[in-house]
């Protein structure tokens, strides 16, 4: 029982070494981000918040500088094929994310315009109401039936006249 205990116990004193081995940079749009690969090499070395281990050198995917006796033609053939730095299947994960962001954000312009649509169409259902000149009838906190007066009334009508003006347009 004792041994179990000890090892539960272990087991919680090591799981946070597991987020040592974590690399935190900021992008190139001023977020945070935090893997466990490291930055990708367009990443300046100043925008990276801290490695995994002690300090370790990054790898460079510049090409070597052509010694000078080597062939003119060589040297246009090495500067074209410069590495851009950016991961296709990140970029599209990237594209993905954004226009799944769009999608929810007119998904939800659209639960908002839908959501005044119907606050428009019960206030002037409530106001055509309280035109009409009908008696109207109010449940109170007792749970009592009370009858509007005019005042009530008058400032029902103007609550309903401002939900019209705000959400009618």
């Amino acid at each position: 029982m004792k041994f179990a205990h000890l090892l539960v116990i272990g087991s919680v004193f090591l799981l946070p070494l597991g987020a040592q081995a974590q690399w935190q940079w900021v992008d190139k749009d001023n977020k945070k981000v935090f893997s466990d690969q490291a930055p990708p090499p367009d990443i300046p070395e100043k925008n990276i918040l801290r490695k995994p281990g002690g300090p370790t050198k990054r790898l460079s995917f510049s090409t070597p500088p052509a010694p000078a006796e080597a062939a003119p033609e060589a040297a246009p053939a090495a500067g074209s094929a410069k590495p851009t730095g950016v991961d296709k299947e990140l970029s599209e994960k990237a594209k993905k994310a954004e226009e799944a962001e769009k999608a929810k954000q007119a998904a939800e312009a659209q639960k908002v315009a839908q959501a005044k649509a119907e606050n428009c169409n019960r206030a002037r259902q409530g106001k055509a109401t309280m035109d009409s000149g009908i008696r109207v009838a109010r449940v109170n906190a007792q749970g009592e039936r009370e009858i509007m007066d005019d005042n009530a009334r008058a400032s029902e009508q103007q609550r309903l006249q401002s939900v019209i003006d705000a959400d009618c347009k």
